[in-house]
């Protein structure tokens, strides 16, 4: 069988945790801050874990990570 290739897009944007689960990090960061709190904003610096609907697909684009 050939290798995969993985989607480098992807693999710039997850990662996965030490139980396999994949990590993302937050949207509405990166410009426009200003009317945003200082709440928000320190919120958003947190990552998430990938909705449960869409783990098989990231898996699938990042299958040597």
């Amino acid at each position: 069988m050939p290798k995969i290739k993985t989607n480098r897009g992807a693999a710039k944007r997850f990662k996965k945790s030490a139980s396999g689960r994949i990590k993302r990090g937050g949207a509405y960061t990166s410009h426009i801050l200003t009317p945003k709190t200082r709440k928000r904003k320190r919120n958003l610096r947190q990552g998430a874990m990938v909705a449960d609907v869409d783990q098989k697909n990231i898996a699938r684009l990042i299958p040597y990570k």
